[in-house]
C-alpha cells in the first residue's frame, strides 16, 4: 500500500508570493523593505540645488568681470585726460573762456619758436567765430557768407599792377581801388582765391591819415577776402583801398593761369 505524500496546506501568503514571482518582482512582502528596494528618480532635490548654485556663481563671476572692465576703461580715460591737461595748452572752460592763469600767460602753452603769425591767426579765427555768432543772433548772414558781394560799397576806379616771374611761375601784384560808401559799415568784402596778402591799407581820399585795419581773413566757402576795420566808413565819403599780394600762376583755368603750345617740335 503506497503511502500518500503529504503536502503542506496552501496559505494566502504562499498564493501572494507565487503571484509575485510570476509577475517578475522580487517577491518581497509589502513593507518598509519593499519600499526601500523600489526604483528611485535620477534627479533629486539635492542635484537641483547644486545646479542652481553653479548657475548663480557663473552669473556673479560675469557681472564682476564686466564691472572690473568698466572701471579699468574709466581709469584709463581719466589718466589720458590728466596727461593731456598737464602736457598741452590750457583748455577752455565750459563757457568757452580760459582760466585766469591762462589769460595772464597766453604764451605758456605755445611751443618755443612758434611764429607769432600762427598765434594771431588763432585769435583771428576766434574773433571770426564770435562775429558769426553775433550775426546768427541777428538772424542774418554775415556779409562774407552771402552769395553776392554786399552793396554798401561801390568801386569807382581800379589801378592794377602785376609782375610775373616765369622762372617759378609766380606773380606779385598791387591794386588800388577807389571806393564810394553808400551805407556805413566796417567790413570790406571782395573776391579773392588762392592768394597771399602781404599788406592792406585803407585811407580817405585826398586826406592825410588812414583807417586802421583790425584784421583780415579769407572765407573759402564764398571765395572772398574780408577786411575788418576798427570803425565804420562814413556815408557819402570816398576811400582808397590798397592791397599788396602774391600768388602762383595756376596750371588750370583759374585766375591768372598759364598755358603752352608746341611749335616746330618745341614747347613754348
Amino acid at each position: 500500500m503506497a503511502l500518500e505524500e503529504k503536502r503542506p496546506p496552501v496559505t494566502p501568503m504562499m498564493i501572494e508570493e507565487e503571484a509575485a514571482l510570476r509577475n517578475g518582482s522580487r517577491g518581497l512582502p509589502p513593507g518598509p523593505w519593499a519600499e526601500a528596494a523600489g526604483p528611485r528618480p535620477r534627479t533629486t532635490e539635492r542635484h537641483i540645488a547644486v545646479h542652481k548654485r553653479l548657475v548663480l556663481g557663473f552669473a556673479v563671476s560675469i557681472l564682476a568681470l564686466l564691472a572690473v572692465t568698466m572701471i579699468a576703461v574709466l581709469l584709463s580715460v581719466r589718466f589720458e585726460e590728466c596727461g593731456a591737461a598737464a602736457d598741452g595748452p590750457p583748455r577752455a572752460g565750459g563757457n568757452g573762456s580760459l582760466s585766469g592763469a591762462a589769460r595772464q600767460q597766453p604764451d605758456a602753452g605755445q611751443p618755443p619758436g612758434r611764429p607769432e603769425e600762427e598765434a594771431r591767426g588763432g585769435e583771428a579765427a576766434e574773433e571770426e567765430e564770435e562775429e558769426e555768432e553775433e550775426w546768427q543772433r541777428r538772424r542774418e548772414l554775415p556779409p562774407w557768407a552771402r552769395p553776392r558781394l554786399p552793396r554798401h560799397l561801390r568801386p569807382l576806379h581800379y589801378n592794377l599792377m602785376l609782375c610775373a616771374f616765369m622762372e617759378n611761375f609766380t606773380f606779385s601784384g598791387e591794386v588800388n581801388v577807389q571806393l564810394e560808401v553808400r551805407n556805413a559799415s566796417r567790413y570790406i568784402v571782395l573776391h579773392a582765391h588762392r592768394m597771399h596778402i602781404e599788406a592792406v591799407r585803407v585811407a580817405e581820399d585826398k586826406l592825410a591819415g588812414g583807417v586802421r585795419v583790425a584784421r583780415t581773413f579769407f572765407y573759402p566757402q564764398t571765395q572772398v577776402f574780408v577786411v575788418v576795420l576798427n570803425r565804420s566808413l562814413e556815408v557819402q565819403r570816398s576811400y582808397n583801398l590798397k592791397i599788396i599780394y602774391n600768388a602762383l600762376i595756376e596750371n588750370e583755368l583759374l585766375g591768372f593761369f598759364r598755358s603752352s603750345y608746341v611749335l616746330h617740335g618745341e614747347r613754348r
